[in-house]
């Protein structure tokens, strides 16, 4: 089976959002920006992963 390229980028990008967010949460005490960002950063995966199972008629 041939590897997904943007399967493995999208989940590296949400891993790097997921570090920014502890960052910015835990070392600069911004907390309504952070989880604004987590979950845009992260949106993004389930994205790919639901264009991969959609269905035309």
């Amino acid at each position: 089976m041939k590897e997904n390229n943007l399967k493995k980028k999208s989940f590296a990008f949400a891993v790097r959002i997921v570090k920014l967010y502890q960052f910015l949460s835990i070392e600069k005490k911004e907390f309504v920006l952070s989880k604004q960002l987590l979950s845009s950063g992260t949106a993004i995966g389930s994205m790919v992963r639901e264009s991969e199972h959609a269905e035309s008629k």
